[in-house]
């Protein structure tokens, strides 16, 4: 186990820079190629597939493949089917349709999501077999996938990639990379002695019956509803910076022309918001730890909702990008923390599985679903508008109703969820 620390290090720098390579940017290349109406349904798959892949991937690596070694085919699988996408974005350019690019798209990502939840499992199996403290030692290593994902955000932003099809292209290699990487990572167990005459067990659904414990079923209800903020800003904060851009006066604005690389921000908070994880935990546990989430996500729309592209109004978008670490991390990384330290550890890939399930499965696709709802009916689509002062208050708008969901549901969350779930975290 020498070098383990660094060998996952490297896992969730790549990992996440698969991710990177698209997440930020592709609603500005899909708004190019006058695909800006499909925006909401290239988000909403990765929730539809985070519904049933991340739980079936957890499944497959409780019972039968070793999770390094499903992590290894799920990108090489990903891989195949981003580059596929790219070569339609390639072939076809400005005149590209729906239907030929999306279905390569939605694949590659069925099998990339369930990487996330892999990914953590085989972080917490490696840590644990170095005798190594999770809580304290996994979060400064997941910060290096943040670095990930802002190295493919960089490269996308100042390479011009974040218009073309390139970026699907920079995204498959990442892949193809960690893909042959995974298969050289520490060995994590399968349980393959399942009691005969169990059906639960032979399907590899025991991870499923957390939710017949009363705190599990309340965190994962929440981690629902905060999940619907995930990819609210994912899909529309780049378009949102772009469309400033209308006005002649913001045309050539650092906000229009580098709106990628502005959005790094978010993940360059990460970084250290990351870092506070072990010690927020350990002296507030985890109630208190999601009701900052919470309230973070509240400023994070707020101040994407007040936001400009000069003055004050850049301060504020700046400080929506600063929040945004806290608003993922605080309940992304602790959330996956809090399952893992509170389940078997026979059925802890299956639950990471439910946790991805309810966060980026359910809440994700509701939440990318109802986030192109609320701004169809604010700005008319993006290219409904009649000009730029209507097309920003609209904006505006959508930007204070998602923060006002994040709110009422922090404050739900603040009564529901009891002091005493907190459990093995706090000690």
């Amino acid at each position: 186990m020498k070098g383990i620390k660094f060998r996952l290090i490297v896992m969730n720098f790549l990992i996440f820079a698969v991710w990177g390579a698209y997440l930020c940017s592709l609603g500005v290349y899909l708004d190019n190629i006058d695909l800006d109406a499909k925006i909401g349904s290239f988000f909403a798959i990765q929730g539809i597939v985070s519904l049933f892949m991340p739980a079936l991937m957890g499944i497959v690596a409780d019972r039968w493949i070793p999770a390094q070694k499903l992590l290894g085919i799920c990108h090489f699988l990903a891989a195949i089917f981003m580059a596929m996408a790219g070569y339609m974005g390639m072939q076809y350019g400005s005149d590209i349709r729906f239907g030929q690019i999306f279905p390569y798209y939605a694949i590659s990502v069925a099998f990339f999501m369930p990487t996330i939840a892999l990914g953590n499992s085989v972080s917490y199996n490696a840590l644990s077999k170095a005798g190594l403290d999770i809580v304290k030692s996994f979060p400064p290593i997941r910060v290096f996938g943040t670095i990930g994902f802002i190295a493919s955000m960089w490269i996308v932003n100042f390479t011009g990639y974040k218009d073309s099809y390139m970026q699907l292209y920079l995204s498959a290699a990442w892949s193809v990379i960690l893909g042959f990487y995974a298969f050289t990572l520490p060995a994590c167990p399968v349980n393959k002695n399942v009691q005969k005459g169990s059906v639960v067990d032979a399907l590899g659904l025991r991870a499923f019956a957390l939710f017949k414990e009363k705190k599990m079923c309340i965190f994962f209800i929440f981690s629902f509803l905060l999940g619907m903020c995930l990819q609210v800003t994912n899909g529309f904060a780049t378009t949102y910076l772009d469309d400033f851009g209308f006005n002649p006066d913001y045309a050539n604005a650092f906000i229009v022309k580098h709106n990628v690389f502005l959005s790094s921000i978010s993940q360059i908070s990460e970084t250290l918001c990351i870092l506070l994880i072990p010690f927020f935990l350990r002296r507030y546990g985890i109630k208190k730890v999601m009701i900052i989430s919470f309230m973070a996500w509240f400023l994070r729309f707020a101040f994407l909702g007040a936001g400009g592209p000069e003055g004050f109004g850049l301060v504020l978008l700046i400080l929506s990008m600063i929040v945004y670490g806290v608003a993922f991390d605080f309940f992304n990384i602790s959330g996956s923390l809090f399952v893992d330290q509170n389940t078997d550890v026979s059925i802890r890939n299956s639950a990471q599985g439910v946790f991805m399930m309810m966060t980026n499965g359910f809440g994700a696709t509701i939440g990318a679903y109802a986030a192109g709802w609320v701004v169809k009916h604010f700005i008319g689509g993006i290219d409904g508008i009649k000009n730029f002062s209507e097309l920003i208050l609209g904006w505006s708008n959508a930007w204070y109703t998602f923060a006002v969901f994040a709110l009422v549901v922090g404050i739900l969350f603040a009564i529901v969820f009891k002091e005493n779930y907190n459990t093995k975290l706090v000690k």
